[in-house]
């Protein structure tokens, strides 16, 4: 009897490690891994690609690395390349660049008499490449970007696929007509409105003084000292067909912003500019308006002050179509040395 029970046993326990390993073949565990065999036709995508920076580039030869640079990419890739898109891929360098500005620094206690001698790229730093896909993706984003101005609340936005980015403080043109030598005649100092692209870009920007044609090096900052002269795109947009000399550029006099205070250009701060010069390439769509009635972020509704009198608004804030100014401005440049 006893050798009868033991075989049974042992039958139950063979069937039992039979139907084990049935389970097993039939539902494999999870802890199990895959293993993919690519197929003969399979490419892994190739490496990202990146550029060494051989040497210290100040800002007053930035210009001439990327062109240098975007030049010698032009014979290696199978892909157009431009400047904007190589700095697109690099945000830390457009972060490096507004970091230049003078007020910046002095608020961490550094002060530069010579902005154009700071360090735009060291040596060793690397400039990531990007690849066909990546240029795409940026040239799309850069083409969705608005370049938005709004005079009497004193505020730029970069807007990007309906999306406010950045918004900036600005400076607009005063209430006054003027006599401008560069113009020859008096003028209209007010900023015009329209909507229009981006027609031109101003690397190397020269500086003068409207009133008199007088062409000057230096500035004199809000702090009292003189420094010479910054070394960032200025961008003239083109509104509703019309071109007026009408500048967006950087103001080395931080605390006439959000005032009517220029000759009819639009003043941001050394760093902004930077920022809004890497968003607004040529093409880039731009609009001017005159807008009182604003619609802040928690959705109340806010009527700003008619800072041009006798100039009749656009009737919404949300009306992007604005309306000319009847004199032609030929004011166009710059900040004065006393101002």
């Amino acid at each position: 009897m006893r050798a009868f029970n033991s075989m049974v046993n042992s039958l139950v326990g063979l069937l039992s490690i039979g139907m084990l390993l049935f389970a097993t073949c039939k539902h494999p565990s999870e802890t199990q891994v895959e293993i993919f065999i690519p197929d003969e036709n399979f490419e892994a995508p190739p490496p990202p690609l990146y550029h060494e920076v051989n040497y210290d580039v100040p800002i007053r030869g930035y210009f001439e690395f990327m062109d240098s640079l975007v030049a010698h990419l032009d014979t290696t890739l199978s892909y157009c390349i431009e400047e904007h898109l190589i700095v697109q891929a690099n945000p830390w360098l457009i972060d490096t660049l507004a970091h230049t500005d003078y007020y910046y620094l002095m608020d961490r206690g550094i002060f530069s008499e010579d902005p154009q001698s700071l360090l735009a790229l060291r040596a060793g730093e690397q400039l990531l490449i990007p690849d066909s896909l990546q240029t795409d993706s940026i040239r799309q984003r850069l083409e969705a970007t608005v370049i938005d101005i709004n005079i009497p609340e004193f505020k730029l936005r970069i807007i990007e696929n309906d999306i406010v980015r950045y918004t900036y403080p600005v400076r607009v043109g005063r209430t006054q007509e003027k006599y401008l030598a560069m113009a020859g005649k008096k003028v209209d100092l007010r900023t015009r409105t329209g909507v229009g692209t981006v027609i031109r870009i101003n690397k190397s920007p020269i500086f003068i003084n409207p009133s008199d044609n007088r062409i000057y090096h230096v500035t004199r900052r809000d702090d009292g000292k003189v420094t010479k002269l910054p070394g960032v795109p200025w961008i003239e947009p083109e509104l509703d067909g019309q071109r007026y000399g009408q500048m967006i550029h950087p103001t080395t006099n931080r605390a006439t912003l959000g005032k009517a205070y220029s000759n009819g250009c639009i003043g941001m701060t050394e760093g902004d500019m930077w920022r809004l010069y890497y968003h607004a390439p040529i093409g880039a769509k731009v609009v001017v308006r005159y807008d009182l009635e604003i619609i802040e972020e928690n959705g109340d509704t806010t009527e700003l002050k008619h800072i041009y009198p006798g100039f009749k608004p656009s009737k919404s804030s949300k009306n992007r179509q604005a309306m000319i100014f009847p004199s032609v401005c030929n004011c166009g440049i710059v900040d004065t040395l006393v101002q």
